[in-house]
């Protein structure tokens, strides 16, 4: 294991002595496009999006006749627990379980036909969003275009370096 650790570590700084020596062949030009904002700036993307908050909606109006019959029922099972005989109250309490139950399984219904139309719509624009970086990338020379939002690998860019603004335009003038 410790042999494996020092020949990664060997190759590493190789590779970070080489780094210069490429760079001297050739210039290198890095750009970085945030990915969410460009697909839902752009004409298309505000259409998908209002549409799949449309669909939320919609679904959230689905569940609120059971979140309203759950709160009714569980005011009703507080304000009358001591009166109630044992087997009225168990009676009520398993009649809110099955409530909840049936909330549950609707939502999970609902959150997959989200998740569904979600890919359905979001998939195409992504495919041709990915299509137009790539254009821009060949037609500007970039060596390089990131994911301006993945926190783990950038922690820092500079804004001049942001194409996302030029890939909205590319990409709303595609059609």
């Amino acid at each position: 294991m410790k042999f494996l650790t020092s020949r990664i570590a060997a190759l590493v700084a190789l590779s970070m002595l080489l780094v210069p020596l490429a760079a001297a062949a050739q210039e290198v030009k890095i750009g970085f496009v945030d990915r969410e904002k460009a697909l839902f700036s752009t004409e298309s993307g505000k259409k998908v999006f209002a549409e799949l908050k449309g669909k939320t909606t919609a679904a959230e109006g689905q569940l609120k006749p059971l979140v309203d019959q759950m709160e009714a029922l569980q005011k009703e099972i507080e304000a009358k627990k001591f009166v109630l005989s044992q087997d009225a109250l168990r009676e009520m309490q398993a009649k809110l379980l099955g409530l909840r139950n049936q909330y549950e399984n609707k939502g999970k219904e609902l959150e997959g036909q989200l998740k569904i139309d979600q890919a359905r719509l979001i998939g195409p624009l992504e495919e041709k969003l990915n299509t137009v970086i790539a254009n821009v990338g060949k037609e500007q020379g970039y060596t390089l275009i990131m994911e301006r939002q993945v926190r783990q690998v950038l922690l820092y860019t500079r804004e001049q370096h942001d194409i996302t603004d030029l890939v909205v335009s590319r990409f709303n003038a595609a059609k």
